[in-house]
């Protein structure tokens, strides 16, 4: 019996990380349709061309930002499935959280490279750092509920990796508070911010790679 039922959980785990899989992915191909492709009929030489390009590098920066960033968030979110065991309505709810907030990234990725270099730039990137925070602090709050009292961690999980995965999870809401605080001032410098933490989060030897067993 208690093969079976291991079984089951096993397979409702696989059910949840496999939709979470799809909405990543799918947010991460909408990316593209914010860069900008330049109308061949308005550039009449090659140079004209370049010109364009260059023009709207923001939308292109905004991309490879963005893409590194749900990269990093799915690393994140196969970590956790990782070291679980199970799910229920509660984790369920709180992994809904963290998808709608990386649904939303396409929209936030569109209006940054918009606005950026225009007067609404900083109110562009308040709202790019906002929807980053929600979703740290959903990455958060799933992970925490799953490992109070190890309720869905699998056996296997280590306390070390528990105190772990806390230390690493704490870095994401500070840093992106800070963004959303440096964006009422300088949007540059909240995109900055952005750049280095997702430099950090994804070294190898930085606190998204898999957290290793310790006593």
């Amino acid at each position: 019996m208690n093969g079976q039922n291991g079984a089951l959980e096993q397979n409702e785990t696989g059910r949840v990380e496999a939709f979470s899989d799809g909405v990543f992915a799918i947010a991460a191909t909408l990316l593209v349709f914010n860069l900008h492709v330049p109308d061949a009929l308005g550039v009449h030489s090659g140079g004209g061309l370049w010109r364009d390009l260059t023009h709207h590098w923001p939308s292109y920066a905004a991309f490879v930002i963005s893409f590194i960033s749900i990269l990093v968030m799915w690393s994140s979110h196969h970590n956790i499935f990782n070291l679980i065991r199970r799910v229920d309505h509660t984790f369920l709810l709180l992994n809904g959280l963290v998808l709608l907030g990386i649904a939303a990234t396409p929209f936030t990725t569109s209006l940054l490279a918009q606005n950026f270099g225009h007067p609404g730039e900083r109110v562009a990137a308040a709202v790019y750092s906002a929807v980053a925070l929600f979703i740290t602090l959903a990455f958060n709050a799933m992970w925490h509920y799953a490992a109070r009292g190890r309720r869905l961690l699998a056996a296997t999980t280590s306390a070390g990796q528990v105190r772990g995965v806390a230390r690493q999870y704490a870095v994401g809401p500070l840093a992106f508070a800070l963004a959303l605080a440096l964006s009422l001032v300088s949007a540059e410098a909240s995109v900055l911010v952005f750049v280095a933490v997702e430099v950090f989060f994804a070294l190898p030897f930085g606190p998204n790679r898999s957290v290793p067993e310790t006593s």
